[in-house]
């Protein structure tokens, strides 16, 4: 096997394909990229949950087959200087790396000793812009639970339905839920749960391009085309949460505020909390002001925030961080916080009517004096 291609190239398709790379296992070959010299170079990283395989320009010289060692190449194609690589293997597997001045020789493994990608036999599909899936990803893949207690919760559900596309990220103690409108697709009314960690790559391909990301849907597995790119993962099987049932439809209370100046409200209340002290942010919904109040044994904080609207002095507790997360994911200046009682979920919609996101967040019980 020999080919020849441009540093650049070469760097940014193994980065991809590393990503489903194994990082520790018992397979060494599971720790390699497989390079596959034909039409094209393609190059490709799987665990055996996840895969991820992409195509870059190369001039062929000759074709051929070699597993090498993610980590390993891929820090010798970054710190070998710009210009043209070229990468020869011999029937041993020997491999030489070349560029300008700078030369590697190192040992490959057979490509026979690579396991075989799973095929995705889904008839159906569906198409969206690569900037409006990564957009969807950003702002719902904060709630995916990293506990494996429920392991259908540690990805993101796909529900198609009606030519809108939602998806649904649940941790027990908060809820993220993004809408948007497909302008045609060949997917029949269906959901699939996608794994979080692979939602995380396909968030770092897609780019802020109209470009389409193509997803087709299997019995066992899910592919997502992007580009020169295809990653394959499997579906997470399991009861996912009624989420529609679960979102409260009706508020006692509906606050409007500015999504900054509460983020910074939040974010400096939340200075003395630490990982020893977690107490919550208490917040007094009164007219007009938000007071909140955090106090943990390195002190205590007070500020006040703006608003529109009363929740007649209505006193709830939340942990900062996932607050501050929704709101961060929020793609509106202006949010409605809808509440009901102390220990009810808060609900953040967009202030201007949209249905595009909904969070949703469990309070924490307070403790009288604290």
């Amino acid at each position: 096997m020999k080919f020849i291609c441009e540093k650049y190239i070469l760097q940014n398709a193994c980065a991809i394909a590393s990503r489903a790379a194994a990082s520790k296992s018992p397979i060494p070959a599971l720790e390699g990229l497989l390079l596959e010299a034909g039409a094209d170079l393609k190059i490709t990283g799987y665990d055996l949950k996840e895969g991820i395989f992409t195509l870059a320009a190369a001039d062929i010289a000759q074709p051929g087959a070699i597993v090498l060692n993610a980590r390993l190449f891929g820090e010798m194609i970054r710190k070998l200087p710009d210009g043209m690589v070229t990468v020869t293997a011999d029937d041993n597997n020997n491999v030489n790396v070349k560029c300008g001045k700078s030369e590697y020789h190192i040992i490959g493994m057979e490509a026979d000793d690579y396991p075989e990608m799973p095929n995705v036999d889904g008839l159906n599909s569906v198409s969206l812009p690569q900037k409006i899936l990564r957009s969807m990803i950003n702002q719902t893949i904060f709630a995916v639970s990293d506990s494996d207690v429920r392991p259908i919760y540690t990805g993101t559900l796909f529900e198609v339905e009606e030519n809108e596309l939602t998806l649904v990220s649940v941790d027990g103690y908060r809820l993220a839920k993004r809408c948007e409108k497909l302008e045609s697709d060949q997917l029949e009314n269906c959901s699939f749960v996608v794994p979080g960690s692979a939602l995380s790559d396909i968030e770092r391909i897609c780019g802020d391009v109209d470009d389409p990301v193509r997803i087709s849907v299997g019995a066992k597995h899910i592919s997502f085309v992007i580009g020169e790119t295809t990653v394959i993962t499997r579906r997470l099987e399991g009861e996912f949460l009624n989420y529609k049932r679960s979102i409260p439809e009706n508020f006692r209370y509906q606050i409007k505020v500015d999504r900054n100046e509460i983020m910074s409200v939040i974010d400096r209340v939340a200075l003395i909390i630490s990982e020893k002290n977690s107490n919550p942010v208490r917040m007094i919904f009164g007219d007009s002001t938000i007071d909140c109040l955090c106090v943990t044994p390195l002190g205590k904080a007070e500020d006040i925030c703006g608003c529109e609207g009363s929740g007649e002095d209505l006193e709830i507790g939340f942990n900062d961080r996932y607050l501050m997360d929704a709101l961060k994911a929020a793609g509106k200046d202006e949010l409605f916080l809808c509440l009901n009682t102390a220990s009810s979920p808060c609900v953040i919609k967009a202030a201007d009517g949209s249905e595009e996101f909904t969070y949703m967040i469990l309070p924490v019980r307070l403790r009288a004096g604290a």
